[in-house]
């Protein structure tokens, strides 16, 4: 479970529930091992607490990058004791753990030198784990794990993935990772994907849709299969459990397109975008209305109309539901007029702090 076990960093006793059950669930099966590591959703310490409670279960918990690199080494045995996968377990990779801040360094010097700490930070894992192989005297498989965003990776808006890394995460090159791995199993980003078109380096995606700009893609999970070190591939889709569906357009579109799921799928979640020419501030209530005789829930409601008539106003009228905080961010340096050329250093200064906010841990000491 490569990172972001949960949404926040303190999660309810609802989702703690479900994780523990989970667990103890997957225990009791056929698999041998499971292996997680924290993402950037997720509280280190809040992970970690009961790592040594789970090791009984045979649950590795990585949440924290660990003093010695060899601590995210693991070497997992087979039903007789003899060692069958040696796992690189990498956490989410924080600003602080791999960077050290010196005096009057540029955004370029800060963002080589996170690159350059996340490359030294795998390498050396990945050597430990090598040289366990050797001396190990087998020819089993290694897997790296990690929690990032490479370059070139996939996106949905509104997965709220965008806005959570500083630029220079975005020039993570698959490169970073050593040859010795057998199979790259990334998280982060929601959509499956390959990684530089490789087979063997993955995204399996979140196993769930997120967002409704995810409604429509197919989830899976990779199931890999290896011969000594030889690993072949193949996908299992993840049933859609709950429909969720997106709408947009005039009025006219939108009540066609609600009838027709009405008699079609009575238990999807809508979200609707309204796009019309006509002002409709009773947009809610008519959809209200739509929906009243059906199991369809009502979960967002988008009118660009209304949107587009206070987009360049700030006043009492103006909430801050269809903003993040970078349209929020660029609003007040529009407010004060700060110049283009000073607006590049603000805004990734800005998305630095922004992304050490969410890096804080709520649960540690």
């Amino acid at each position: 479970m490569a990172g972001d076990i949960f949404d926040t960093t303190t999660p309810s006793n609802r989702a703690q529930e479900l994780y523990y059950k989970f667990l103890t669930r997957v225990a009791n099966s056929d698999c041998r091992h499971i292996v997680i590591i924290a993402g950037n959703h997720d509280s280190p310490s809040f992970l970690n607490a009961p790592k040594s409670l789970l090791r009984a279960l045979d649950v590795h918990v990585i949440g924290a990058i660990c003093e010695q690199p060899d601590d995210e080494v693991l070497v997992l045995n087979d039903l007789t004791g003899l060692p069958e996968l040696i796992v690189c377990a990498v956490p989410y990779l924080r600003d602080r753990d791999i960077r050290s801040v010196e005096a009057g360094e540029s955004i370029d010097d800060k963002e080589q030198k996170l690159i350059d700490g996340i490359r030294e930070h795998y390498l050396n894992v990945c050597e430990f784990a090598e040289h366990k192989r050797q001396t190990l005297g087998s020819d089993i498989p290694i897997i790296a794990m990690g929690h990032l965003f490479t370059a070139g990776g996939k996106t949905i808006d509104g997965d709220g993935v965008r806005e959570l890394y500083v630029g220079s995460l975005a020039h993570v090159t698959a490169g970073i990772f050593p040859e010795c791995i057998d199979y790259l199993a990334l998280g982060h980003l929601h959509v499956p994907q390959k990684i530089n078109d490789s087979e063997l380096k993955r995204y399996s995606g979140s196993p769930l849709p997120m967002g409704f700009g995810e409604a429509t893609q197919q989830k899976s999970v990779c199931l890999v299969r290896f011969n000594k070190r030889a690993a072949t591939l193949s996908l299992i889709n993840v049933p859609t459990f709950q429909k969720l569906q997106q709408i947009k357009g005039n009025w006219n579109d939108i009540e066609t397109k609600i009838k027709n799921l009405a008699t079609t799928d009575k238990q999807a979640w809508l979200e609707i975008i309204y796009d019309g020419d006509d002002l409709l501030t009773d947009l809610r209530e008519r959809l209200e209305s739509l929906i009243a005789d059906t199991d369809i829930e009502l979960l967002k409601v988008k009118n660009n109309r209304i949107i587009n008539r206070v987009l360049n106003r700030i006043d009492d009228n103006e909430t801050l539901d269809d903003l993040n905080e970078n349209d929020v961010f660029e609003r007040c340096l529009n407010a004060h007029q700060v110049p283009a050329e000073q607006r590049a250093e603000l805004l990734r200064s800005y998305q630095e702090t922004v992304t050490k906010l969410h890096e804080d841990d709520a649960h540690a000491e």
